[in-house]
């Protein structure tokens, strides 16, 4: 009798991504099937082989792999002790289908940078409420994915334009309490997703979520100095929750919120003002 696999699978809140699928198999056997969505593959143990359009490729952990929708598949371990693996399923509007061919022909792509992003966005889509940040990983990696089929990574251009940036930072700052999404931005700005991103980027040093975050964590500051209690706080600036309100304060200010909040009353003051004496 096998091994008992383990699997975590959910449907993040995330336009573009079907759904997220983290798997360790030890001795699953998959038979030919297809997918109707793109499906972007990490393995972060062992290794699989399968067989794309009736020839075998490997998936080792040090490479990212395409699998083109409804082109039939199969797989399994290729190294004793099974794998670990992480699987993205992007929905078909996140790739052009006139890829779909030379993904076939390629699936196996080795490129560092689009493994750690993908990584990346992984380890976000596992944070509910950083929905701006994946939204901003996901675009970069679809652009690199794409990129890489269409043989231009090496030659994507770095382009400035500050127009683009002060107009997203105008958004953010406009709706930074009830959240603004990628599209939503790109298409009041008429421009690419992955073009938004590296813009403001580019020109602010820090990615549009992160600005968001520092927005949301000021307005906090000032409500916990307030008196606000620390719960209500969270949602009033839009966190999802107080667990993801606390990380964030945390990571930007380098307290909890309840340790500030404290700072500011009336009764620390007070100590913190009193006259200290020397003992005899």
């Amino acid at each position: 009798m096998g091994a008992c696999p383990e699997i975590t699978a959910w449907r993040p809140r995330i336009e573009g991504i079907d759904e997220v699928f983290h798997a360790h198999f030890a001795d699953h056997v998959y038979p030919m099937h297809t997918h109707d969505a793109w499906t972007l593959l990490l393995v972060d143990e062992g290794m699989v082989r399968y067989d794309l359009d009736r020839h075998e490729h490997g998936a080792p952990s040090s490479v990212v792999t395409l699998l083109p929708p409804h082109v039939p598949h199969n797989g399994d371990a290729a190294t004793p002790g099974g794998f670990r693996k992480r699987v993205l399923y992007l929905n078909t509007a996140q790739i052009d289908a006139d890829l779909v061919g030379r993904a076939v022909d390629r699936p196996v792509l080795r490129d560092p940078r689009l493994r750690l992003r993908v990584d990346q966005l992984h380890r976000t889509l596992e944070r509910p409420g950083d929905e701006l940040e994946a939204q901003s990983r996901l675009a970069l990696v679809s652009e690199r994915l794409a990129g890489h089929l269409r043989d231009e990574v090496a030659a994507a251009p770095q382009v400035p334009d500050r127009r683009v940036a002060y107009e997203l930072r105008d958004l953010l700052d406009e709706h930074f309490v009830e959240g603004l999404t990628l599209r939503e931005a790109a298409d009041r700005l008429h421009t690419h997703h992955a073009h938004l991103v590296r813009a403001f980027s580019r020109e602010f040093g820090l990615a549009p979520h992160q600005y968001l975050t520092g927005r949301r964590v000021d307005l906090a500051r000032r409500l916990l100095l307030g008196g606000m209690r620390a719960p209500e706080v969270a949602t009033s600036v839009g966190f999802y929750d107080q667990s993801h309100f606390s990380r964030h304060f945390k990571r930007v200010v380098g307290t909890s919120p309840g340790r500030y909040a404290r700072t500011g009353s009336a009764d620390h003051r007070r100590r913190s003002s009193a006259p200290r004496t020397n003992a005899a």
